[in-house]
Parts: structure tokens; C-alpha cells; sequence
């Protein structure tokens, strides 16, 4: 099996910020919660933007949104580049990917999985992935080093991990984005026996169902945003597990905006220290019930109740807050 790598703790990463990190991620769920099933992704997403914001504004820290919501142009989003934190200049700089609410369209109609997830590390550590799509194969700890390849196909990938389980082919499930655009893939994986969870929407918690054995899921395939492959990633860098990614580029305009990030290999396989390296911190919040985390519930007596996790790469900790708040 693949050894622990060993994870050197970040001067910059306090271990205070990594309980600060959930209020933000809370913010978010909550505010966003207020419009679950009302069908309307602009205003959930808003409220969550707006939200995660406030509590950015509250921490003492110097932020640097370096996965976001789009450009400076699109604010009022979290866009790329924005400052957040209370201290700039003053507290230690950090790099932040986010997003505010990952499943709009699932929180519209009151779907699973719904989340308000980030990761923190220091400068550099996170890379400038632009909003394109990318190619994922993901799986979870325990594994031989190497187990997985975007070079191979579905149907190799299938079977090395599970002779590596100890299992047949068709014992593996595989989690996949239901889009038209797998339809080939999901043909072939059915064509092995596999079993198949297919998900509306919300690839981060998809990736990271890989390194919870409750969820049964062996393999994330398929291809989904490259930003929120940075935000699994940061995950997967505190559980443990293997990742590879390729960004996909459908036009000129998008391979311009890749080189724009400083991005010149644009056939480049990513593996997992590519997206993510060094200590980080990674923290998610539920806005509707998933199998990662419970969702945000409206109780009778007015307060609220959330569903947190918290992670840190250096430590390998994982804390699971449940948290009460009343209604200001």
C-alpha cells in the first residue's frame, strides 16, 4: 500500500484558523439554506457569495481568492484575485479557493449534497486552475501508489483497483456526474458490471465520497470544473487518496484563459501535489442532507442547526462540528 506522506505544518496556517475556517463555510450553508427548493440557483448562490464574504471580512487574515467565482468583472462574486480577511497587510497571507455554493441547481430543487466548501494554504500552493472543465479520476487511501492513470481506460482503471481490493470488476462502484456528455462512459462501465452512483450535480463531495467507506464508492470518473478539482484535491490532500486531472478546453477563448493563469502544457496530467502541495486546510459545510454531511435544519424554536468538516493536511485531522446558532 502507498505510504503517508509526511506534511510539514505551515507557520502561516494557524491551527486557530482551521476552527475559523467553518464559521465561514456555516455563513454560507446558511444563508444559502433560506432558498433551498425555491428554484432559484442566482439568488442561492448570491446569498451564499454575500455570506462567505461578511465572514472572509470578520477573520484576521490577508486572503487572496485564487479560486472563485469568475473574474473581476462578474463581482458581485467572489471572483479571482479579490482581497478578503479583516488584516490586509497586517495578518498572514493566505491563498483561498471556494465555493460559495457548490450545487446551485441541487439547492434550487432541494437536492442532495449541496455544500459551501473552501480550502486555505499558503501562496502557491493552490493552483490558478481556470473555470474549464477538467477530465478527474479519483479514488481513495489505501491504495498502491500509481493505481490509477488517465492514460489507461475506464474498463483498466476498474480492474486494477479492484485486484487491488481483492474483488471482481463488476464489485466496483463508480460515482459520475449524470451529464450527456458521459454517456459513452457510462456505457462502458456498465458493460464491465459496475455499479454505477450517478449525481446530479456537486462533484467535490463526489470525489471525496472515494475516502468514506460508508458511501461504498470505490472510483469518481468522468470530467466536471477544474476549480472545484482544485477544492477536492485540498480534501483529498487531508484523508489521504490518489487523484489525476486534465483540463479540458472546448475553444480557443479557453485555452487563452488557461495561458492567461500561466497554465503553457495544456495536455498536462495533473496528479494530487499538483493541484494541492503543502499544508492546507479545507472546510465544508452541508445545505442539503448528502452522504458526506447533514444539511442545514430550521428548527421549531427558531434557531438553526449545521453540519461541518474541517481537515488540515499537516495534522491529517478531521473534525466533524455540529453547531447550533440562533436567528439574529
Amino acid at each position: 500500500m502507498a505510504k503517508a506522506t509526511q506534511i510539514q505544518a505551515s507557520s502561516v496556517l494557524d491551527r486557530v484558523l482551521v476552527l475559523e475556517m467553518v464559521r465561514v463555510t456555516e455563513a454560507a450553508a446558511i444563508a444559502a439554506s433560506k432558498l433551498v427548493g425555491r428554484g432559484d440557483e442566482k439568488a442561492a448562490d448570491a446569498a451564499a457569495v454575500q455570506a462567505m464574504r461578511e465572514a472572509f471580512n470578520d477573520l484576521y487574515i490577508d486572503g487572496t481568492v485564487v479560486i472563485g467565482e469568475g473574474e473581476r468583472d462578474e463581482a458581485p462574486m467572489l471572483y479571482i484575485g479579490e482581497k478578503v480577511g479583516g488584516a490586509p497587510g497586517k495578518a498572514p497571507k493566505i491563498d483561498i479557493a471556494l465555493d460559495p455554493l457548490e450545487g446551485t441547481t441541487i439547492t434550487a430543487k432541494a437536492g442532495p449534497n449541496a455544500l459551501a466548501v473552501l480550502a486555505a494554504a499558503e501562496g502557491g500552493c493552490l493552483l490558478n486552475a481556470p473555470d474549464v472543465y477538467m477530465e478527474k479520476l479519483a479514488v481513495g487511501p489505501g491504495y498502491p501508489a500509481g493505481i490509477i492513470d488517465l492514460a489507461r481506460s475506464p474498463r483498466e482503471n476498474v480492474e486494477a483497483v479492484a485486484k487491488a481490493k481483492g474483488v471482481a470488476p463488476g464489485d466496483i462502484i463508480v460515482c459520475v456526474l449524470d451529464r450527456p456528455r458521459h454517456e459513452k462512459l457510462i456505457a462502458e462501465l456498465r458493460s464491465i458490471g459496475c455499479g454505477i452512483v450517478l449525481i446530479p450535480d456537486g462533484d467535490v463531495a463526489g470525489v471525496i465520497a472515494t475516502t468514506n467507506p460508508d458511501t461504498t464508492i470505490d472510483l469518481y470518473m468522468g470530467s466536471g470544473g477544474a476549480p472545484e478539482g482544485v477544492l477536492a484535491c485540498a480534501a483529498l490532500r487531508c484523508v489521504g487518496g490518489q487523484f489525476k486531472g486534465r483540463l479540458l478546453f472546448r475553444n480557443d477563448d479557453e485555452r487563452a484563459r488557461a495561458r492567461k493563469w500561466g497554465i503553457e502544457d495544456l495536455d498536462r496530467i495533473y496528479d494530487l501535489d499538483d493541484l494541492a502541495k503543502g499544508d492546507c486546510i479545507f472546510a465544508a459545510t452541508g445545505v442539503t442532507d448528502g452522504s458526506l454531511l447533514a444539511g442545514v435544519k430550521h428548527r421549531r424554536d427558531g434557531r438553526l442547526t449545521t453540519e461541518s468538516v474541517v481537515m488540515r493536511a499537516s495534522s491529517g485531522t478531521i473534525r466533524w462540528v455540529k453547531g447550533e446558532h440562533r436567528i439574529k
